[in-house]
């Protein structure tokens, strides 16, 4: 009689976290498609919120980390007041170094905690966060380590970024920019912040046909619904550069 209802314990207790686990499937897979649909800070909000519940149902809790300090990017990027961006990237910085504490090497981690830094950085001021510099480069390229293509070329267009903005005397290099972001468009052809990133990098080094060709290649990108891409602000932003003085100048 007992090993009968040992057998049906253990059955049930089977079924139980098979369950369970599907819950928590369905829960991320329910937040990846909010994520892919991405239009507004309020779908950002409800996939959040989603992210959150595998969280605290998961055993395993490296997925949810780290597509929540994703998520923490996306809203602080869409919010207006500077206290409560710097509120928002700390808990990207945060749920991203969970991640890479679970999951040490994989890049996903790495790749939020170095772009939230960044967007952390800038709601400071750059010269009040120069020493995220460093842990910004030592993020980026341990992805390109372990995956130099993640996120169509992210570790160098973030690269060719930070070098682009930092002062000469901070350590910022246009031409290591242009490296950086030439290796990104190299991954990602198609991304059109890559080409945005490219285009100014091109402008400071008074390559303005090359500029004018990355945004015009931008304008001629259809819409994607996809927020990382989000083609249609990279089209606002390539419009309002086309305004720059250097390209009247010159076509």
């Amino acid at each position: 009689m007992k090993a009968k209802i040992l057998f049906f314990l253990v059955i049930f207790l089977g079924l139980s976290f098979s369950v369970f686990c599907q819950g928590v499937e369905d829960l991320i897979t329910q937040g990846d498609k909010l994520y892919s649909e991405m239009k507004d800070v309020e779908t950002a909000k409800k996939a959040l919120a989603l992210y959150q519940k595998a969280l605290l149902a998961a055993e395993d809790k490296y997925e949810s980390y780290w597509k929540i300090s994703r998520i923490n990017y996306y809203i602080g990027s869409n919010t207006k007041k500077k206290k409560q961006k710097k509120i928002i990237f700390s808990q990207g910085i945060y749920n991203a170094k969970k991640a890479i504490g679970l999951e040490p090497e994989k890049p996903d981690g790495y790749y939020w905690l170095g772009v939230n830094y960044g967007v952390f950085g800038e709601a400071k001021g750059v010269l009040k966060s120069l020493s995220l510099v460093k842990p910004i480069k030592q993020a980026m390229n341990k992805v390109i380590e372990l995956n130099r293509e993640y996120e169509d070329g992210g570790p160098d267009r973030v690269l060719g970024r930070v070098y682009f903005k930092l002062p000469g005397i901070a350590g910022g290099s246009k031409k290591k920019s242009l490296e950086h972001l030439l290796k990104s468009k190299e991954i990602g052809p198609n991304d059109a912040l890559t080409r945005i990133y490219l285009a100014d990098t091109y402008l400071a080094l008074k390559e303005i046909d090359k500029a004018r060709e990355e945004l015009e290649y931008v304008l001629s990108r259809e819409s994607n619904p996809c927020w990382i891409a989000d083609v249609d602000k990279c089209k606002v932003m390539a419009e309002e550069m086309l305004q720059n003085k250097k390209f009247k100048k010159k076509k």
